[in-house]
């Protein structure tokens, strides 16, 4: 039995046209029962499978959408490209997943990688302050494009991400209320752009309840958040410079390095009378609820991201990849109280 290479040759062994083929690849139920049964015999016989991606060349508009994140080492891009995933699938799109890790270099060639599948659309979590936003602008004028999480100004048709501000504004009020108002601790070089964003929110908010706000920062670059927060954690304990009681840090991985120094340093971390310190966060990383203490931290709504995110790409596929105007959605953040303040 010679080897089936193509469409049209399986369309000739099946008895039916090359569009009835294709009408069935792309969707079964489309076709005729007898028809179907027939092309699913043939399918069974020979052994044939159709290459996917050639299939999108040819048609007008193809079913791939890419998603684009910058670190999917990181647990918070893994749950939130995961979701997507689930949700592009369920939506009638084959999702490719794709991650820059930290390289600006990397990012433009997986778009121009991307370009080249002529893609229906791009959910893309840009790098941020790191891309190289000239040749991301001319992608996105190319490719209908919706960023998530790192809203980088006039990159995109739209912005789905979590508003920075809930997330301050739910901590600080908490912390303020509970005990002694916090300390900010972030990286002196921030990797994400809401690193800047938060702290802002930060300084902003302690103005308005009228209390002096504390900015530290732990050294270091990169992804690599958990050590940054361990050795700048360390170096502050050592120091013996804290004002308060009670830290708030930038992200959930900065916490987590953060809680592992106090570890080291025999601090006890809790909401107890016997405690020497309160440590909260934001994210509601996944791993954030199994750390020692617990974390209590400001969370990302991961559904409501992720669903209004492929909402907003299908209606912007639907709309011929423009919009009248740069839409912009934010979701609130939702305090979870743990053990650690």
């Amino acid at each position: 039995m010679s080897r089936i290479k193509n469409m049209e040759e399986f369309a000739s062994v099946c008895g039916v046209s090359r569009p009835t083929i294709s009408k069935y690849f792309n969707d079964p139920a489309s076709v005729r029962a007898s028809i179907r049964e027939r092309i699913e015999e043939a399918l069974d016989e020979h052994g044939f499978r159709p290459n996917i991606y050639a299939i999108n060349q040819n048609r007008r508009l193809t079913k791939i959408v890419g998603i684009v994140v910058p670190y999917l080492a990181d647990p918070f891009f893994a749950e939130i490209a995961r979701v997507i995933e689930q949700r592009c699938v369920a939506a009638g799109f084959s999702p490719s997943l794709f991650s820059s890790h930290g390289d600006p270099d990397l990012e433009v060639e997986i778009l121009e990688s991307l370009r080249s599948l002529r893609p229906a659309g791009v959910l893309l979590a840009p790098l941020g302050r790191a891309s190289r936003k000239a040749e991301l602008e001319r992608f996105c004028k190319d490719v209908p494009t919706v960023v998530f999480d790192s809203n980088v100004e006039g990159l995109g048709e739209a912005f789905v991400g979590s508003d920075n501000a809930s997330f301050v504004s739910q901590t600080v009020d908490y912390l303020a209320r509970s005990g002694e108002a916090p300390t900010f601790f972030e990286m002196r070089n921030p990797a994400n752009p809401n690193a800047n964003k938060r702290r802002n929110a930060y300084l902003a908010k302690m103005e308005e309840l009228g209390l002096t706000p504390r900015v530290v920062k732990a050294e270091g670059t990169g992804w690599g958040f958990e050590e940054i927060g361990r050795e700048g954690g360390l170096n502050l304990l050592a120091g013996d410079t804290l004002e308060t009681d009670t830290i708030l840090c930038s992200n959930d991985r900065l916490a987590i390095g953060f809680l592992a120094a106090c570890y080291e340093r025999g601090v006890k971390v809790g909401r107890g009378a016997d405690c020497d310190l309160r440590v909260a966060s934001m994210d509601d990383h996944p791993f954030s609820r199994f750390t020692c203490p617990s974390l209590t931290t400001a969370a990302h709504d991961y559904d409501a991201v992720s669903r209004n995110a492929t909402e907003t790409l299908k209606n912007l596929i639907d709309a011929g990849g423009r919009f009248d105007h740069r839409d912009q959605t934010l979701h609130p953040a939702r305090l979870v109280m743990r053990q650690s303040a």
